[in-house]
């Protein structure tokens, strides 16, 4: 009789832990097909100098979220690093993360190096064609430099950003800092850093480049 009671109360339970199970692979499976955004930088992207959570990066993960977008960001940037260092990383990064967009934002350290602006080219076009080849779509993020290096440095330097994105048919930000560029108040001490009053001035400058890569993406 008491096993006969108890019956019931055991298939509920049994149904119950089912459900449980099947909804977490449903959870699990979503996570795993989320489209990922894989940003690819220097130390401007890394934040560094700021508090945790203050970067650019951060503000357009909560600006995604905001947005219930289904984008994962996966920043994959270091400071120091340079076009080389970051068409190095690119294949471990694309096979592991297998990114639906993938934003380039190097170049400002191969510059303040005196480096050779052609090797930058190559590289920023090595880049995007891996990431093309990995079937993502592409964000280049230009940069400037401070007259001091030279009109003809300066210029040239400028135009590798444009001219990158331009031969590959990409879209590009001419200028990550356009708007505040020559404000030294939005700048760290060093005023190479921009400030954390600054970052969301920057990612405002990303957004309208972005948002359409990430609903073609997303179709």
């Amino acid at each position: 009789m008491m096993a006969a009671l108890r019956r019931p109360f055991f298939f509920r339970q049994l149904v119950l832990s089912t459900l449980l199970v099947w909804l977490a692979s449903l959870g699990g499976a979503w996570a795993a097909t989320a489209p990922v955004l894989l940003i690819v930088g220097d130390s401007i992207s890394a934040g560094y100098g700021l508090a945790s959570g203050k970067g650019w990066v951060t503000l357009l993960t909560q600006r995604l979220a905001d947005a219930k977008s289904p984008f994962q960001v996966v920043n994959a940037s270091i400071s120091g690093d340079t076009t080389a260092g970051g068409l190095a990383r690119l294949p471990a990064l694309l096979g592991q993360h297998k990114p639906a967009v993938v934003v380039i934002e190097l170049g400002g350290n191969d510059a303040l190096r005196g480096g050779d602006l052609n090797a930058t080219r190559a590289n920023l076009d090595a880049m995007i064609a891996e990431s093309k080849r990995a079937h993502a779509k592409v964000l280049v993020l230009g940069m400037q430099l401070p007259p001091n290096y030279g009109t003809a440095y300066v210029k040239r330097f400028s135009a590798v950003f444009t001219d990158a994105a331009a031969a590959n048919k990409v879209p590009v930000v001419p200028y990550l800092f356009d708007g505040f560029g020559e404000d030294l108040d939005q700048f760290q001490p060093d005023r190479i850093h921009p400030t954390a009053a600054a970052q969301p001035k920057i990612l405002d400058n990303v957004w309208p480049a972005l948002a359409p890569l990430l609903k073609q993406a997303e179709r």
